[in-house]
């Protein structure tokens, strides 16, 4: 771990705010809030928050085309209609068992580029109509840049009026929500501490900057005492003793405090219904194995992933696993029952992925373009349940004031 000590962070500010051709303007007022710092460095969480999302120059919020198989990365609503339509099946359930309530409030948050809901309303408006009739759709995002292509995207369902409408947590009242909150690849995208066990002590990553003759890639780390003690008040809620001598001295890993907040904001809108979350991640006990040395955090440049968060900024995305166990443990904290945990694989072929992949192979057309059509239609169905791809993300199902008599169908398991 690099021990430089940002003696000149003001002048060298001042000279890359003044230099700015082979460095981007993200990166220069990043350079700026270290400057301005009490101690000349910031914590790894909040790099990661200006990266992705500064209002003008972060990832998110600077273009829409950087997500998608010609992006960055692609999620599985990229791969077809089948994601959003599965889970539509399990919607429809929800709004069955909680009674047909009207209306039905779906709340998406982190809505990326508007695929999925379009994929969601497309199809509930064709093969639920009454379901669709009681559907109220609302979309939590900050980045402006998404919420346009969002709107694009949503365009054809213009006729919903204000039953399709975006809005933020702070104009949801408190229990103002009956239905469910759900989000696919959005947890991994908030930002994180990093922390490193030092001597029997644990510390954090912080971000500062490098004498100016190296003002290139500018950022380097350095280690210091916690910035909050929630820190260590998170491994005391999953469960894990990184004191147990278990742990390696430098093991070196994540912790999502903006998850537990997240969490607890959903909690409190929540009034009767679901949470669904789907991500990439583990359990407490498989995220900080003692074998996990250097954590989970992730670097996405046009479809290649590395480690080094501080190139490409403001160009690239950065993401860390998701805890499973701290969500659960967050919700129960905060009147959320744990329904069942599963993974995209099982999940979407207890919804019918299974039925959909034999009607394609029970086709008996002789078009070439139908079966090039089929073809990619059954790959796409076999990535989503692939088990060592989209198919072994975690899905977590919890619950508020909602009987659990009939089984959710996506968590049956035949």
């Amino acid at each position: 771990m690099s021990q430089y000590k940002p003696l000149r962070v003001v002048d060298m500010a001042a000279q890359l705010g003044g230099n700015s051709s082979n460095f981007s303007t993200l990166g220069i007022l990043i350079v700026q809030r270290i400057a301005e710092s009490p101690r000349f460095r910031i914590p790894f969480f909040e790099f990661m928050e200006l990266a992705l999302y500064h209002p003008l120059h972060g990832y998110y919020a600077s273009s829409a085309s950087q997500i998608g198989t010609r992006g960055d990365f692609f999620t599985s609503p990229h791969l077809g209609a089948d994601f959003g339509e599965l889970l539509a099946e399990q919607f429809v359930q929800m709004w069955e068992v909680m009674g047909q309530p009207h209306p039905f409030l779906l709340v998406e948050m982190g809505a990326g580029q508007g695929l999925l809901a379009s994929d969601i309303l497309g199809y509930v408006q064709k093969s639920y109509p009454s379901f669709f009739e009681s559907l109220e759709y609302l979309i939590i995002e900050r980045a402006a840049a998404l919420m346009v292509e969002q709107r694009r995207q949503l365009k054809p369902l213009e006729m919903m009026g204000n039953r399709l409408r975006w809005c933020r947590f702070e104009d949801l009242p408190a229990e103002s929500i009956t239905g469910c909150f759900f989000s696919n690849e959005l947890v991994d995208a908030l930002p994180v501490h990093q922390v490193i066990l030092e001597t029997g002590q644990l510390r954090e990553v912080y971000v500062t900057v490098q004498p100016e003759a190296e003002a290139e890639v500018p950022f380097v780390e350095v280690v210091g005492d916690l910035s909050t003690p929630y820190l260590v008040k998170y491994f005391d809620q999953v469960g894990i003793n990184l004191f147990s001598g278990a742990y390696p001295n430098g093991y070196r890993t994540e912790v999502n405090l903006a998850a537990l907040d997240w969490m607890t904001t959903v909690a409190e809108k929540l009034k009767r219904g679901y949470v669904l979350t789907i991500d990439y991640g583990y359990t407490s006990d498989r995220y900080y194995h003692p074998m996990r040395s250097q954590g989970t955090l992730q670097c996405y440049y046009r479809h290649r992933h590395h480690s080094n968060p501080y190139i490409y900024v403001g160009e690239q995305d950065i993401t860390a696993h998701v805890d499973f166990t701290a969500l659960q443990r967050q919700g129960e904290r905060w009147g959320l029952r744990t329904l069942g945990f599963t993974k995209q694989g099982m999940f979407l072929m207890a919804l019918g992925l299974g039925d959909r992949l034999a009607a394609l192979s029970q086709s008996e057309t002789s078009d070439p373009q139908a079966i090039v059509e089929i073809l990619r239609r059954r790959d796409a169905l076999q990535q989503l349940v692939n088990p060592v791809g989209l198919g072994n993300f975690g899905v977590l199902i919890q619950g508020k004031g909602v009987e659990n008599n009939e089984p959710l169908k996506g968590l049956r398991q035949e």
